[in-house]
């Protein structure tokens, strides 16, 4: 018997991350984008540095602190400590919305600040939900016993 595997194309693997609402995997959808213009991207690694970046986040902050408290400490590494911002003198840079780009320039457009600046929150515990607003995607932070809804 001949068994022989082929690689997904970006475009497959893509899709097949983004085919379930229910189980949608954002952070890596968002790291797969730049595979069409980096096709050796390796989404692993650069998951494992958002890994590393959540790691440091929580080290900092008190799992028992009240929530503002964890957005605080979030917004001063996040923006101050690590110096994430827009892009100013570049905004239309496709380099902008590529997370393994943004993770190492530390510029990016807004939607890419916010995908790693929800999910390093979210692990930490100072973030639990994305809200719209007015054509603008916007994190929350909810005190711990927020249960969901809108």
């Amino acid at each position: 018997m001949n068994i022989s595997f082929t690689a997904p194309t970006t475009l497959e693997y893509f899709s097949s991350l983004v085919q379930s609402d229910a189980q949608f995997p954002l952070l890596e959808a968002a790291i797969s984008l730049a595979q069409d213009e980096y096709p050796h991207l390796d989404v692993q690694q650069v998951l494992g540095e958002v890994d590393q970046l959540l790691a440091r986040v929580k080290r900092r902050v008190p799992a028992d602190a009240p929530a503002t408290h964890k957005l605080r400490i979030l917004n001063q590494y996040f923006f101050r400590d690590l110096n994430f911002g827009g892009n100013v003198n570049d905004f239309y840079d496709p380099d902008n919305s590529y997370l393994s780009v943004v993770l190492h320039s530390r510029r990016g457009i807004p939607v890419s600040l916010a995908v790693l600046w929800l999910e390093t929150g979210a692990g930490a515990g100072a973030v639990r939900a994305g809200c719209r607003f007015s054509r603008a995607f916007h994190g929350q932070g909810q005190p711990a016993a927020w249960a969901g809804g809108d």
